[in-house]
C-alpha cells in the first residue's frame, strides 16, 4: 500500500514542471513565533519547501515523505544550499513521530486524521505546530478531489483541542482574498 502511494506520489512529482517548493504561508506569516534553535520535522514534506524554510532559520531539521521523486529533489537543493536537512522516506501514517521528539513541526497540503493524536504527543513541552490545508471550502485548485483530506469549517480548532492557539486563520469562502479560499492555518503551542 506504502508504495502505491508512493508511486502515485512519484509520478504527480515527475510530471511538475517547477519542483520548487515554497514555504507553507503559515510557517512565512509566523516567524516571529518560530524558535531561534531546536529540532524541526517537516511531515510530509513533497518538495521540502518547508524544511528549506526552517533549516535557513538555524532549526535542526528532518523531513519525511513518501515520494522518492520529492525527497531527491530536497537532497539536491539541500546540498546546494549547504543546509544539512535528514530528509528520509517514511510512510507517516504507520510510523508516524516518536513521542517528545520535536520542538517544531510543520504539516501542509496534508491531512489524515487518524496521526493528528500522534503529531500532538511528538511534540516536546513548549513545542509548535504550524498546520496548514485545505477545508471543503475550497474550490479552486490547487486542492484534493477527495473530500476526505479536507477539513470541515473549524474542525482543525477540534483536533488540536489539547493544544494553546497562538495564530488561526480560516476565512471560508468569504473575503476577496480568494488565495486563502479554503485554507485553515494555525500555529499551535503544546504548553505544560
Amino acid at each position: 500500500m506504502s508504495e502505491d502511494i508512493g508511486q502515485k506520489w512519484d509520478e504527480k512529482y515527475l510530471s511538475r514542471k517547477d519542483l520548487s517548493g515554497k514555504p507553507a504561508d503559515v510557517l512565512t506569516s509566523n516567524l516571529h513565533l518560530l524558535p531561534k534553535q531546536g529540532i524541526a520535522l517537516d511531515l510530509a514534506c513533497g518538495p521540502g519547501g518547508n524544511a528549506i524554510f526552517l533549516a535557513e532559520h538555524g532549526l535542526d531539521t528532518y523531513a519525511w515523505d513518501i515520494s522518492k521523486v520529492a525527497l531527491s529533489h530536497l537532497n539536491h537543493t539541500a546540498v546546494n544550499k549547504g543546509l544539512g536537512i535528514k530528509a528520509e522516506y517514511r510512510d507517516v501514517i504507520k510510523n508516524p513521530p516518536e513521542t517528545a521528539s520535536f520542538d517544531v513541526i510543520v504539516v501542509s497540503n496534508f491531512l489524515d486524521r487518524s496521526i493528528i493524536p500522534d503529531i500532538i504527543a511528538a511534540l516536546n513541552p513548549d513545542g509548535l505546530m504550524y498546520y496548514q490545508t485545505f477545508t471543503i471550502e475550497r474550490t479552486k485548485k490547487p486542492a484534493p478531489d477527495n473530500p476526505a483530506y479536507k477539513l470541515n469549517p473549524n474542525e482543525l480548532l477540534g483536533l488540536l483541542s489539547g493544544l494553546t492557539i497562538r495564530y488561526y486563520r480560516e476565512d471560508g469562502d468569504t473575503g476577496t482574498d480568494e488565495e486563502y479560499q479554503g485554507l485553515a492555518m494555525v500555529v499551535a503551542q503544546k504548553c505544560n
